[in-house]
């Protein structure tokens, strides 16, 4: 019984953890990575139009 009820805590901690670092609205690591991506798509259709006659 102790064995399930550390099971659940820690598996409760873990989706705390995860809600709080990656899936934050503006500030988690998800936001983050498209963030970044998006400024990468935009420099790159950037070079694209300045290099294509």
């Amino acid at each position: 019984m102790r064995n399930i009820l550390i099971t659940v805590m820690m598996l409760v901690v873990v989706v705390l953890l995860f809600n709080a670092i990656v899936s934050k609205d503006t500030t988690g690591t998800k936001a983050q990575i498209q963030s970044q991506g998006d400024s990468a798509n935009t420099k790159i259709g950037a070079l694209l139009t300045t290099t294509t006659p």
